[in-house]
């Protein structure tokens, strides 16, 4: 993992949320904190001292957060979410605003929100807002899959650092109805126990690799949206894989990301696994 995290800011409420999350993060973690804005330069515009003094806010936000991080800012000129995603090779983890203004609008149900997402090299944590209720609890979407993997390794350590619980969810979703149900049952009801299985496994795994993380888990049947949203109501993050298959399939890409990413209301930690992790 890189040294620092990397916060985009606009100067709207969701940014400084963003920034106070980040900042709060990198304190725990022991590591930097990157402050950027990226401008995306229109004929006609002269913003450089807006951006700047953007970017001079957020910093004395981080600062006011976690006084004991090394801060930097810096002015980035061209696309958002090419920036973004360039920035995302070097950082541990790249933080923003769920309904950011200007160039980060509509990073909840929009396109930039998807590439970000679903294409940065490593977590992405959208954070909604500011919240100082504290949980103690971290949940994490798990499907056994290679991107469920990177999502569990993250939960383990943010978990860690934070002194928090870690909850393991695995939603079991019952597949379309056969015309043949008593055949159609004992097939799925093999299926979910075969699953469950190897989830529990592997979680065992977990658990025994990070003794000093009180790890618990559960398979729940049910919509993966609605399983994260119940269980995110109690919890100061939600992790999940960028991709996955079985209850969490397209966790980030399609309808379902967007309903996670709409209804789960603490800050949600979308991993996708780097090229040395795959």
């Amino acid at each position: 993992m890189a040294g620092h995290i990397v916060v985009g800011v606009d100067g709207s409420a969701a940014a400084k949320a963003a920034v106070t999350w980040a900042a709060a993060d990198a304190e725990r973690r022991h590591l930097g904190l990157r402050i950027v804005h990226v401008r995306e330069q229109r004929p006609g515009q002269h913003v450089r001292g807006c951006c700047t003094s953007t970017l001079t806010s957020a910093a004395h936000l981080a600062g006011e957060t976690a006084g004991g991080i090394q801060v930097t800012t810096e002015l980035l000129a061209g696309t958002v979410v090419d920036r973004l995603l360039a920035e995302s090779e070097t950082a541990d983890s790249v933080v923003l605003g769920s309904r950011n203004l200007g160039e980060l609008a509509g990073m909840l149900a929009g396109s930039v929100s998807l590439a970000v997402a679903g294409h940065a090299t490593g977590p992405v944590v959208i954070v909604r807002g500011p919240d100082g209720i504290r949980h103690g609890r971290v949940v994490v979407g798990y499907d056994d899959s290679e991107h469920a993997e990177g999502a569990m390794q993250y939960a383990v350590e943010h978990a860690r650092a934070h002194g928090a619980r870690l909850h393991v969810l695995h939603a079991w979703q019952t597949p379309v109805f056969s015309p043949y149900p008593i055949a159609w049952n004992s097939v799925m009801t093999e299926v979910y126990q075969e699953e469950s299985q190897a989830v529990a496994e592997s979680v065992t795994r977990w658990c025994e690799k990070n003794p000093d993380v009180d790890i618990t888990h559960e398979t729940l049947s049910g919509h993966p949206v609605g399983v994260l949203a119940r269980a995110g109501a109690t919890a100061d993050l939600v992790v999940v894989g960028s991709r996955g298959r079985g209850g969490f399939a397209s966790a980030v890409l399609g309808s379902v990301g967007h309903g996670v990413l709409h209804h789960v209301t603490c800050p949600v930690a979308v991993v996708r696994p780097r090229k040395h992790e795959s």
